[in-house]
Protein backbone atom coordinates (compact mmCIF):
# COMPACT_ATOMS: atom_id res chain seq x y z
CA UNK A 1 0.00 0.00 0.00
CA UNK A 2 1.51 3.38 -0.71
CA UNK A 3 1.36 6.49 1.47
CA UNK A 4 -1.79 7.79 2.29
CA UNK A 5 -3.03 10.86 0.79
CA UNK A 6 -3.32 13.20 4.04
CA UNK A 7 -6.51 15.67 3.54
CA UNK A 8 -7.35 19.16 4.73
CA UNK A 9 -11.48 19.83 4.88
CA UNK A 10 -12.22 23.56 5.23
CA UNK A 11 -16.36 23.92 6.03
CA UNK A 12 -17.90 21.69 8.28
CA UNK A 13 -21.30 21.97 7.01
CA UNK A 14 -23.64 19.45 5.76
CA UNK A 15 -21.17 18.13 3.19
CA UNK A 16 -18.10 18.85 5.45
CA UNK A 17 -19.42 16.51 8.24
CA UNK A 18 -21.33 14.20 5.78
CA UNK A 19 -17.63 13.68 3.68
CA UNK A 20 -16.05 13.40 7.08
CA UNK A 21 -18.56 10.36 8.19
CA UNK A 22 -18.00 9.14 4.75
CA UNK A 23 -14.03 9.06 4.60
CA UNK A 24 -14.12 7.06 7.93
CA UNK A 25 -17.18 5.05 7.11
CA UNK A 26 -15.31 3.93 3.57
CA UNK A 27 -11.89 3.91 4.80
CA UNK A 28 -11.34 0.18 4.22
CA UNK A 29 -12.92 0.33 0.69
CA UNK A 30 -11.23 3.62 -0.75
CA UNK A 31 -7.69 2.44 0.81
CA UNK A 32 -8.52 -0.66 -1.56
CA UNK A 33 -9.66 1.13 -4.96
CA UNK A 34 -7.68 4.31 -4.64
CA UNK A 35 -4.40 1.90 -3.99
CA UNK A 36 -3.50 4.23 -0.90
CA UNK A 37 -5.48 5.46 2.54
CA UNK A 38 -7.25 8.59 2.87
CA UNK A 39 -6.59 10.54 5.88
CA UNK A 40 -8.11 13.97 6.99
CA UNK A 41 -5.29 15.27 8.71
CA UNK A 42 -6.39 19.24 8.81
CA UNK A 43 -10.22 20.73 9.24
CA UNK A 44 -11.11 24.46 9.39
CA UNK A 45 -14.66 26.03 9.86
CA UNK A 46 -15.66 29.40 11.51
CA UNK A 47 -16.67 27.67 15.53
CA UNK A 48 -14.78 25.28 16.67
CA UNK A 49 -16.92 24.83 19.78
CA UNK A 50 -19.76 24.58 17.45
CA UNK A 51 -21.56 20.46 17.66
CA UNK A 52 -20.79 18.27 15.03
CA UNK A 53 -22.18 14.85 13.95
CA UNK A 54 -18.36 13.39 12.83
CA UNK A 55 -15.78 12.54 14.48
CA UNK A 56 -13.39 15.30 14.87
CA UNK A 57 -11.48 15.01 17.74
CA UNK A 58 -7.79 13.37 16.23
CA UNK A 59 -8.23 15.84 14.27
CA UNK A 60 -5.90 19.12 13.73
CA UNK A 61 -8.22 22.39 13.59
CA UNK A 62 -7.05 25.43 12.16
CA UNK A 63 -8.89 28.71 12.68
CA UNK A 64 -7.75 30.09 9.38
CA UNK A 65 -8.41 28.06 6.24
CA UNK A 66 -5.62 29.56 4.61
CA UNK A 67 -2.88 27.92 7.06
CA UNK A 68 -4.87 24.72 6.78
CA UNK A 69 -4.17 25.43 2.67
CA UNK A 70 -0.90 26.00 3.08
CA UNK A 71 -0.21 23.41 5.76
CA UNK A 72 2.70 20.90 5.13
CA UNK A 73 0.92 18.10 6.55
CA UNK A 74 -1.72 17.51 3.67
CA UNK A 75 -1.00 17.01 0.09
CA UNK A 76 -5.10 17.45 -0.99
CA UNK A 77 -7.08 20.84 0.14
CA UNK A 78 -11.00 20.73 0.34
CA UNK A 79 -12.74 24.01 -0.09
CA UNK A 80 -16.29 23.57 1.25
CA UNK A 81 -16.97 27.26 2.47
CA UNK A 82 -19.03 28.23 -0.35
CA UNK A 83 -18.86 31.84 -1.96
CA UNK A 84 -16.92 33.29 -4.61
CA UNK A 85 -14.65 35.58 -3.00
CA UNK A 86 -13.46 36.12 0.81
CA UNK A 87 -12.02 32.99 2.49
CA UNK A 88 -12.59 30.55 0.14
CA UNK A 89 -11.14 32.51 -3.10
CA UNK A 90 -8.19 33.13 -0.51
CA UNK A 91 -7.51 29.35 0.75
CA UNK A 92 -8.30 27.86 -2.98
CA UNK A 93 -5.67 29.99 -4.46
CA UNK A 94 -3.24 29.46 -1.42
CA UNK A 95 -3.67 25.96 -2.00
CA UNK A 96 -2.86 25.74 -5.62
CA UNK A 97 0.47 28.47 -5.21
CA UNK A 98 1.84 26.00 -2.30
CA UNK A 99 1.46 23.15 -4.64
CA UNK A 100 -1.73 21.50 -3.22
CA UNK A 101 -4.48 19.23 -5.12
CA UNK A 102 -7.85 20.86 -4.80
CA UNK A 103 -11.14 19.92 -4.76
CA UNK A 104 -14.33 22.00 -4.72
CA UNK A 105 -18.21 22.09 -4.55
CA UNK A 106 -18.49 25.74 -5.16
CA UNK A 107 -19.74 26.94 -8.27
CA UNK A 108 -19.79 30.53 -7.83
CA UNK A 109 -16.36 30.30 -7.14
CA UNK A 110 -16.15 28.67 -10.38
CA UNK A 111 -18.30 30.68 -12.43
CA UNK A 112 -16.42 34.16 -11.53
CA UNK A 113 -12.78 32.74 -11.22
CA UNK A 114 -12.32 29.33 -12.60
CA UNK A 115 -9.94 30.58 -15.89
CA UNK A 116 -8.03 31.79 -12.71
CA UNK A 117 -7.74 29.07 -10.92
CA UNK A 118 -7.28 26.48 -13.56
CA UNK A 119 -4.79 28.60 -14.71
CA UNK A 120 -2.88 28.62 -11.67
CA UNK A 121 -3.34 24.74 -10.86
CA UNK A 122 -1.55 24.15 -14.31
CA UNK A 123 1.14 26.18 -13.31
CA UNK A 124 1.72 24.67 -10.33
CA UNK A 125 0.96 20.78 -11.73
CA UNK A 126 -1.41 20.34 -9.65
CA UNK A 127 -5.24 18.92 -9.79
CA UNK A 128 -8.48 21.26 -9.67
CA UNK A 129 -11.24 18.55 -9.31
CA UNK A 130 -15.04 20.33 -8.67
CA UNK A 131 -17.46 17.75 -9.82
CA UNK A 132 -19.76 18.44 -6.78
CA UNK A 133 -20.19 22.16 -8.22
CA UNK A 134 -22.41 20.88 -10.76
CA UNK A 135 -25.53 18.73 -10.10
CA UNK A 136 -24.58 17.05 -7.13
CA UNK A 137 -23.90 13.06 -6.91
CA UNK A 138 -24.19 12.88 -11.31
CA UNK A 139 -21.00 12.87 -12.34
CA UNK A 140 -21.42 14.92 -15.36
CA UNK A 141 -18.11 17.06 -15.23
CA UNK A 142 -16.04 13.70 -15.75
CA UNK A 143 -18.73 12.83 -18.23
CA UNK A 144 -18.11 16.02 -20.29
CA UNK A 145 -14.16 16.33 -19.14
CA UNK A 146 -13.24 12.56 -20.15
CA UNK A 147 -15.65 10.35 -21.33
CA UNK A 148 -16.53 12.46 -24.47
CA UNK A 149 -13.88 13.40 -25.06
CA UNK A 150 -14.05 12.58 -29.18
CA UNK A 151 -17.06 13.96 -29.49
CA UNK A 152 -18.16 17.47 -30.58
CA UNK A 153 -20.88 18.69 -28.23
CA UNK A 154 -23.58 20.79 -29.74
CA UNK A 155 -25.75 21.38 -26.95
CA UNK A 156 -26.17 20.60 -23.23
CA UNK A 157 -29.11 21.56 -20.84
CA UNK A 158 -30.73 20.21 -18.33
CA UNK A 159 -32.29 20.82 -14.26
CA UNK A 160 -29.58 22.19 -12.67
CA UNK A 161 -31.71 23.19 -9.49
CA UNK A 162 -33.55 20.94 -7.57
CA UNK A 163 -35.24 23.61 -5.51
CA UNK A 164 -36.97 25.12 -8.32
CA UNK A 165 -37.99 21.50 -10.02
CA UNK A 166 -39.07 20.61 -6.73
CA UNK A 167 -41.71 23.72 -6.29
CA UNK A 168 -42.65 23.13 -9.93
CA UNK A 169 -43.22 19.67 -9.40
CA UNK A 170 -45.81 20.33 -6.48
CA UNK A 171 -47.35 22.78 -8.47
CA UNK A 172 -48.46 20.50 -11.37
CA UNK A 173 -49.47 17.53 -8.79
CA UNK A 174 -51.06 19.72 -6.38
CA UNK A 175 -52.38 22.45 -7.82
CA UNK A 176 -50.63 24.68 -5.67
CA UNK A 177 -49.92 27.91 -5.79
CA UNK A 178 -46.10 29.21 -6.53
CA UNK A 179 -45.92 31.05 -2.73
CA UNK A 180 -47.34 27.61 -0.89
CA UNK A 181 -45.29 25.81 -2.54
CA UNK A 182 -42.31 27.85 -1.86
CA UNK A 183 -43.01 27.82 2.09
CA UNK A 184 -43.31 23.98 1.71
CA UNK A 185 -39.83 23.79 0.41
CA UNK A 186 -38.79 26.21 3.00
CA UNK A 187 -40.12 24.11 5.53
CA UNK A 188 -38.63 20.79 4.58
CA UNK A 189 -35.02 22.60 3.93
CA UNK A 190 -35.16 22.56 -0.03
CA UNK A 191 -35.11 26.68 -0.17
CA UNK A 192 -33.04 29.04 1.74
CA UNK A 193 -35.09 31.50 4.22
CA UNK A 194 -34.02 33.99 1.46
CA UNK A 195 -34.47 31.66 -1.62
CA UNK A 196 -33.60 34.61 -4.17
CA UNK A 197 -30.24 32.69 -5.39
CA UNK A 198 -32.28 29.85 -6.47
CA UNK A 199 -35.99 30.67 -7.48
CA UNK A 200 -34.36 33.85 -9.78
CA UNK A 201 -32.49 31.39 -11.45
CA UNK A 202 -28.67 32.42 -10.82
CA UNK A 203 -27.43 28.70 -8.69
CA UNK A 204 -28.77 27.30 -12.44
CA UNK A 205 -26.60 30.11 -14.22
CA UNK A 206 -23.47 29.43 -12.47
CA UNK A 207 -23.83 26.00 -12.74
CA UNK A 208 -24.54 26.10 -16.94
CA UNK A 209 -21.66 28.87 -17.23
CA UNK A 210 -19.31 25.33 -15.69
CA UNK A 211 -20.61 22.99 -18.56
CA UNK A 212 -20.97 25.47 -20.70
CA UNK A 213 -16.61 25.87 -20.78
CA UNK A 214 -16.25 21.85 -20.72
CA UNK A 215 -18.72 21.54 -23.50
CA UNK A 216 -17.35 24.55 -26.10
CA UNK A 217 -13.80 24.93 -25.02
CA UNK A 218 -14.78 28.58 -23.88
CA UNK A 219 -13.41 30.57 -21.40
CA UNK A 220 -16.20 30.82 -19.00
CA UNK A 221 -18.96 33.49 -19.17
CA UNK A 222 -21.01 33.43 -16.24
CA UNK A 223 -21.93 37.43 -16.95
CA UNK A 224 -23.46 36.50 -20.85
CA UNK A 225 -26.22 34.26 -19.82
CA UNK A 226 -29.60 35.34 -20.03
CA UNK A 227 -31.25 34.91 -16.31
CA UNK A 228 -35.03 34.02 -15.71
CA UNK A 229 -36.48 32.62 -12.90
CA UNK A 230 -40.10 30.41 -12.15
CA UNK A 231 -41.29 33.21 -10.06
CA UNK A 232 -43.76 34.69 -12.93
CA UNK A 233 -45.00 30.80 -13.00
CA UNK A 234 -48.96 30.56 -12.09
CA UNK A 235 -51.16 27.63 -12.07
CA UNK A 236 -52.83 28.36 -15.04
CA UNK A 237 -49.67 28.26 -17.29
CA UNK A 238 -48.83 24.93 -16.01
CA UNK A 239 -52.93 23.38 -16.45
CA UNK A 240 -52.59 25.08 -20.27
CA UNK A 241 -48.71 23.12 -20.60
CA UNK A 242 -49.98 19.82 -19.84
CA UNK A 243 -53.38 20.15 -21.93
CA UNK A 244 -51.02 20.65 -25.05
CA UNK A 245 -48.64 18.09 -24.31
CA UNK A 246 -45.97 20.01 -22.32
CA UNK A 247 -44.82 20.51 -19.09
CA UNK A 248 -42.64 23.27 -17.41
CA UNK A 249 -39.23 23.39 -16.21
CA UNK A 250 -36.70 25.44 -15.67
CA UNK A 251 -34.06 24.75 -17.85
CA UNK A 252 -30.42 25.58 -18.21
CA UNK A 253 -29.41 25.38 -22.00
CA UNK A 254 -26.27 26.45 -23.71
CA UNK A 255 -26.17 25.74 -26.85
CA UNK A 256 -23.51 26.28 -30.20
CA UNK A 257 -24.65 28.29 -33.17
CA UNK A 258 -23.22 29.35 -36.03
CA UNK A 259 -23.00 33.10 -34.53
CA UNK A 260 -21.51 31.74 -31.64
CA UNK A 261 -22.67 30.13 -28.11
CA UNK A 262 -26.07 30.63 -26.12
CA UNK A 263 -26.43 30.44 -23.01
CA UNK A 264 -29.79 30.80 -21.00
CA UNK A 265 -31.68 29.64 -17.91
CA UNK A 266 -35.52 30.12 -17.91
CA UNK A 267 -38.77 28.39 -17.34
CA UNK A 268 -39.19 25.76 -20.64
CA UNK A 269 -41.86 24.03 -22.30
CA UNK A 270 -40.81 20.61 -22.72
CA UNK A 271 -42.71 17.98 -24.47
CA UNK A 272 -44.34 15.68 -21.97
CA UNK A 273 -43.24 12.41 -23.04
CA UNK A 274 -39.60 13.77 -23.21
CA UNK A 275 -36.69 12.38 -20.60
CA UNK A 276 -36.29 15.70 -19.00
CA UNK A 277 -40.13 16.22 -18.42
CA UNK A 278 -40.18 13.38 -16.37
CA UNK A 279 -37.62 14.35 -13.59
CA UNK A 280 -39.58 15.40 -10.50
CA UNK A 281 -39.14 16.29 -7.31
CA UNK A 282 -35.34 17.76 -6.08
CA UNK A 283 -33.90 15.54 -8.96
CA UNK A 284 -31.51 17.08 -11.39
CA UNK A 285 -31.12 16.10 -15.09
CA UNK A 286 -27.95 17.01 -17.62
CA UNK A 287 -28.57 16.55 -21.38
CA UNK A 288 -25.83 16.44 -23.63
CA UNK A 289 -26.33 16.40 -27.51
CA UNK A 290 -22.94 15.11 -29.29
CA UNK A 291 -21.87 14.28 -32.63
CA UNK A 292 -20.84 10.76 -32.22
CA UNK A 293 -22.74 9.45 -28.92
CA UNK A 294 -26.30 11.44 -29.93
CA UNK A 295 -28.17 12.38 -26.97
CA UNK A 296 -27.11 11.36 -23.72
CA UNK A 297 -28.98 12.08 -20.43
CA UNK A 298 -27.77 11.68 -16.84
CA UNK A 299 -30.21 12.30 -13.62
CA UNK A 300 -29.75 11.52 -9.96
CA UNK A 301 -29.63 13.80 -6.74
CA UNK A 302 -28.68 16.90 -7.43
CA UNK A 303 -28.23 18.06 -3.93
CA UNK A 304 -27.62 17.04 0.00
CA UNK A 305 -25.08 15.66 2.02
CA UNK A 306 -24.34 12.40 1.42
CA UNK A 307 -24.72 13.18 -2.70
CA UNK A 308 -22.36 15.76 -2.97
CA UNK A 309 -19.43 14.39 -0.26
CA UNK A 310 -19.95 11.39 -2.36
CA UNK A 311 -18.96 13.24 -6.25
CA UNK A 312 -16.13 15.48 -3.52
CA UNK A 313 -15.04 11.73 -2.38
CA UNK A 314 -15.07 10.86 -5.81
CA UNK A 315 -12.66 13.65 -6.94
CA UNK A 316 -10.51 12.81 -3.92
CA UNK A 317 -10.04 9.52 -5.26
CA UNK A 318 -8.81 10.70 -8.63
CA UNK A 319 -6.40 12.66 -7.29
CA UNK A 320 -4.86 9.62 -4.95
CA UNK A 321 -4.59 7.14 -8.09
CA UNK A 322 -2.65 10.27 -9.54
CA UNK A 323 1.17 9.50 -10.02
CA UNK A 324 3.67 12.01 -8.33
CA UNK A 325 4.97 14.24 -11.04
CA UNK A 326 2.50 13.34 -13.88
CA UNK A 327 1.36 15.36 -15.90
CA UNK A 328 -2.25 16.04 -15.27
CA UNK A 329 -5.76 16.85 -17.49
CA UNK A 330 -6.88 20.28 -17.98
CA UNK A 331 -9.57 21.27 -15.30
CA UNK A 332 -11.70 22.10 -18.39
CA UNK A 333 -11.03 19.60 -20.98
CA UNK A 334 -8.82 22.04 -22.79
CA UNK A 335 -5.73 23.54 -21.54
CA UNK A 336 -5.96 27.73 -20.48
CA UNK A 337 -4.16 28.46 -23.48
CA UNK A 338 -6.23 26.68 -25.96
CA UNK A 339 -9.69 28.05 -24.68
CA UNK A 340 -11.47 30.36 -26.97
CA UNK A 341 -12.43 33.78 -26.24
CA UNK A 342 -16.55 33.51 -25.49
CA UNK A 343 -18.54 34.81 -28.38
CA UNK A 344 -22.52 35.18 -27.57
CA UNK A 345 -25.02 34.15 -30.05
CA UNK A 346 -26.80 36.98 -31.74
CA UNK A 347 -30.50 36.51 -31.82
CA UNK A 348 -32.08 34.04 -33.98
CA UNK A 349 -34.76 31.99 -34.57
CA UNK A 350 -35.96 30.05 -30.99
CA UNK A 351 -36.02 26.06 -32.41
CA UNK A 352 -39.29 25.23 -30.59
CA UNK A 353 -41.37 28.26 -31.11
CA UNK A 354 -43.18 29.66 -27.82
CA UNK A 355 -46.19 29.28 -25.50
CA UNK A 356 -47.89 32.67 -25.25
CA UNK A 357 -50.64 33.23 -21.99
CA UNK A 358 -52.74 36.39 -22.47
CA UNK A 359 -55.41 37.48 -19.56
CA UNK A 360 -57.94 39.68 -21.70
CA UNK A 361 -61.36 41.54 -21.15
CA UNK A 362 -64.34 39.28 -22.51
CA UNK A 363 -65.11 41.72 -25.42
CA UNK A 364 -65.90 41.08 -28.94
CA UNK A 365 -63.08 41.35 -31.54
CA UNK A 366 -60.13 40.74 -28.74
CA UNK A 367 -59.33 37.47 -30.12
CA UNK A 368 -58.97 38.70 -33.94
CA UNK A 369 -56.93 41.74 -32.74
CA UNK A 370 -54.29 39.53 -30.89
CA UNK A 371 -54.16 37.30 -34.42
CA UNK A 372 -53.84 40.01 -36.29
CA UNK A 373 -50.99 41.68 -33.84
CA UNK A 374 -49.12 37.84 -34.26
CA UNK A 375 -49.18 38.31 -38.05
CA UNK A 376 -48.02 41.62 -38.41
CA UNK A 377 -44.56 39.84 -37.18
CA UNK A 378 -44.74 37.22 -39.41
CA UNK A 379 -45.69 35.01 -36.15
CA UNK A 380 -46.92 32.19 -37.53
CA UNK A 381 -49.51 30.35 -34.72
CA UNK A 382 -49.66 26.40 -34.82
CA UNK A 383 -52.71 26.68 -32.33
CA UNK A 384 -54.45 29.40 -30.49
CA UNK A 385 -57.12 28.49 -27.58
CA UNK A 386 -59.72 30.70 -25.61
CA UNK A 387 -61.05 29.26 -22.06
CA UNK A 388 -62.09 30.76 -18.62
CA UNK A 389 -58.93 32.06 -16.59
CA UNK A 390 -59.06 30.56 -12.93
CA UNK A 391 -57.16 33.99 -11.71
CA UNK A 392 -58.91 37.00 -10.98
CA UNK A 393 -58.88 40.32 -12.81
CA UNK A 394 -57.13 43.25 -12.33
CA UNK A 395 -60.63 45.51 -12.32
CA UNK A 396 -63.57 42.92 -11.07
CA UNK A 397 -66.18 45.70 -11.80
CA UNK A 398 -65.26 46.18 -15.17
CA UNK A 399 -64.18 42.62 -16.55
CA UNK A 400 -65.51 39.86 -13.19
CA UNK A 401 -64.29 36.64 -15.82
CA UNK A 402 -61.57 37.64 -17.69
CA UNK A 403 -60.99 35.30 -20.19
CA UNK A 404 -57.25 33.86 -21.53
CA UNK A 405 -55.87 33.55 -24.81
CA UNK A 406 -52.88 30.48 -25.39
CA UNK A 407 -51.24 30.82 -28.34
CA UNK A 408 -48.22 28.42 -29.51
CA UNK A 409 -46.31 29.85 -32.56
CA UNK A 410 -43.44 28.01 -34.89
CA UNK A 411 -40.46 28.84 -34.84
CA UNK A 412 -39.71 33.17 -34.83
CA UNK A 413 -37.76 35.17 -33.27
CA UNK A 414 -37.42 36.91 -29.43
CA UNK A 415 -37.63 40.17 -31.03
CA UNK A 416 -41.00 39.44 -33.16
CA UNK A 417 -42.60 38.07 -29.93
CA UNK A 418 -41.64 41.47 -27.79
CA UNK A 419 -43.18 43.28 -30.37
CA UNK A 420 -46.39 41.86 -30.73
CA UNK A 421 -46.68 41.89 -26.62
CA UNK A 422 -46.04 45.13 -26.73
CA UNK A 423 -48.67 46.22 -29.65
CA UNK A 424 -51.19 43.74 -28.02
CA UNK A 425 -50.37 45.86 -24.55
CA UNK A 426 -51.02 49.07 -26.37
CA UNK A 427 -54.52 47.91 -27.66
CA UNK A 428 -55.78 47.92 -24.40
CA UNK A 429 -57.02 44.04 -23.94
CA UNK A 430 -54.88 42.94 -21.35
CA UNK A 431 -56.08 42.51 -17.48
CA UNK A 432 -53.13 41.13 -16.94
CA UNK A 433 -49.21 40.81 -17.55
CA UNK A 434 -48.89 38.88 -20.92
CA UNK A 435 -46.93 35.55 -20.20
CA UNK A 436 -44.45 33.93 -22.29
CA UNK A 437 -42.59 30.60 -21.86
CA UNK A 438 -40.06 28.69 -24.66
CA UNK A 439 -40.42 25.77 -25.71
CA UNK A 440 -37.64 23.39 -26.35
CA UNK A 441 -37.19 20.65 -28.73
CA UNK A 442 -36.58 17.13 -27.54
Amino acid sequence: MNTPIRIGVAGLGTVGTSLVNLIHKKQNLLADRCGRALHITGVSARNKTRERDCNISQTQWFDDPVELAKSPDIDCFIELIGGEEGPARQSVIAALESGKHVVTANKALLAKHGVELATLAEKFGVLLNFEAAVAGGIPIIKTMRESLTANSVERVYGILNGTCNYILTRMENEGLSFEACLKDAQRLGYAEADPTFDIEGFDSAHKLAILCSLAFGTVIASDEIYIEGITSITYDDITAARELGYRIKLLGVAQLTDSGVEQRVHPTMVPIDSTIAQISDVTNAVAIDADIVGQLVMSGPGAGGDATASAVAGDIADIAKSKPGHQHGPAFGTPINALLPYRRARMRAHEGGYFIRLTVSDETGVFASVATRMAEQDISLKSIVQHHSTEKSANREKDPKPQQIVLITHETTEQAIRLALTNIESDGHLTGQAQMIRIEKK
